[in-house]
């Protein structure tokens, strides 16, 4: 007997993943684009082959566990949403498919010990701070771990970044130009804060007043992203009570979250919330992308020469659409020689706790991005994701390049001039 989902049962998702299913024309557009299509080369593993299996499990003809582990091995990277002649938005089926599919019959018990830990812990500073600091022995006994854990503790650092303290509001040198609250992140908070510290820091040399949340929430992207539907709400619910309603804008500089949040008109359609949660969505911008719509920025200058690569985070690049805007920014830096990374442009493996749930996967497709960033001899490498950025930053270690990846807002404002920072 198949165990299928029917869409009836999907009131609020249902006619959004019916569409993206009778959009598909099986063209084959997103074959090379697909990252896991080109590590495994199987048909099932690709956009047009999971479309395929989601279909006659949605129809009762395919039994949902058969199809799990397909649908699980997908990274999300939405690549083939860009590719796609016929505009099929996948994440539109992908994302409430694996809300509902809760079989995971596909996965060994390694595997969800794993993801639940991920899960567990990441979405929450405070347990992530504790769970690395008592994790770190694991990291000097990596070996000694059982390989099922592995891929979680080689990602502990060696050493775990101090806190930075950021002021509530956070005001320009002059009348400020636009008002914005920044979305305080969960894992990048503990695993780099200098980030937030950074980007307040550019938003405020350009005339923009920064507001922090009045707690440290997660946007459930991480949980969204991995199938949990109702915890990516709670967290969703969360964050929206934390933010402050009168601001001009709601800044990310997480490619994920930007991603996620922007997916909460779906998540939360046929609620009471959906409204709110449209209207976060709306006003929510990436950092880079709210930075290239200034009429004016200050003019950047690095102290000496550098040469810098470009990373595209998949959710950056194809969710968001943000493509130019962080080269344009870059661009602009005196002193910045911006190289693009040749090859394919596939997914580096992060993709959320990816390389933690599919290491193999996502350790190929990590080396193969390291190899293309070696190529370009840059001294630095710039991306706009703190998963990619872990990611890289592994892979490029493991080849044996100093090769330091760093977030995009950080190589900016190192290029800011001294006197700028908030008040």
């Amino acid at each position: 007997m198949h165990h299928s989902i029917d869409l009836t049962e999907l009131p609020a998702a249902g006619p959004e993943m019916a569409e993206a299913v009778s959009n598909c024309v099986h063209c084959g557009f997103c074959l090379p684009v697909c990252p896991t299509y080109s590590v495994l080369g199987e048909e099932m593993d690709s956009p047009r082959g999971r479309i395929f299996l989601m279909k006659e499990v949605l129809e009762g003809n395919l039994d949902q566990g058969s199809v799990q582990p397909y649908v699980d091995r997908c990274l999300g990277c939405m690549a083939c949403v860009t590719a796609c002649p016929s505009g099929v938005e996948y994440g539109e089926l992908l994302f409430p498919y694996r809300a509902e599919d809760h079989s995971q019959e596909g996965s060994n018990r390694w595997q969800r010990l794993r993801r639940r830990l991920a899960l567990s812990v990441l979405p929450f500073p405070q347990r992530l701070r504790l769970a690395l600091r008592l994790g770190r022995w694991t990291r000097f006994a990596h070996r000694l771990a059982p390989a099922g854990l592995q891929p979680l503790t080689r990602m502990i650092p060696e050493r775990l970044p101090p806190r930075v303290p950021q002021p509530v509001v956070a005001s320009p040198p002059g009348k400020p130009v636009a008002r914005v609250a920044l979305l305080p992140g969960c894992a990048q908070s503990v695993l780099a804060p200098h980030i937030q510290a950074d980007t307040v820091r550019l938003l405020t040399a350009n005339g923009v007043e920064v507001v922090r949340p009045q707690a440290d929430v997660c946007c459930g992207s991480l949980d969204l992203h991995a199938g949990e539907a109702d915890a990516a709400r709670t967290h969703a619910r969360h964050l929206l009570a934390a933010l402050p309603a009168d601001v001009d804008a709601v800044i990310t500089n997480a490619a994920g979250c930007g991603s996620g949040i922007h997916e909460y008109p779906l998540l939360f359609k046929g609620t009471g919330d959906e409204e709110a949660m449209s209207d976060l969505a709306r006003r929510s911008v990436d950092i880079c992308s709210f930075l290239a719509r200034l009429p004016s920025l200050t003019p950047m200058q690095l102290p000496r020469p550098l040469r810098v690569a470009y990373h595209d985070a998949c959710h950056l690049q194809h969710a968001l659409k943000v493509v130019s805007e962080p080269r344009t920014l870059l661009g602009q830096v005196e002193n910045l020689e911006l190289v693009e990374i040749g090859g394919d442009g596939f997914c580096c493996g992060s993709a959320g706790i990816y390389n933690i749930d599919h290491p193999e996967t996502a350790d190929r497709l990590g080396a193969a991005k390291a190899a293309a960033v070696a190529d370009t001899g840059a001294a630095c490498l710039a991306t706009g994701n703190i998963g990619c950025l872990n990611q890289l930053q592994l892979h490029l270690a493991g080849r044996g390049l100093d090769i330091p990846v760093r977030h995009t807002v950080s190589v900016l404002a190192d290029a800011l001039p001294p006197s700028n920072g908030p008040a």
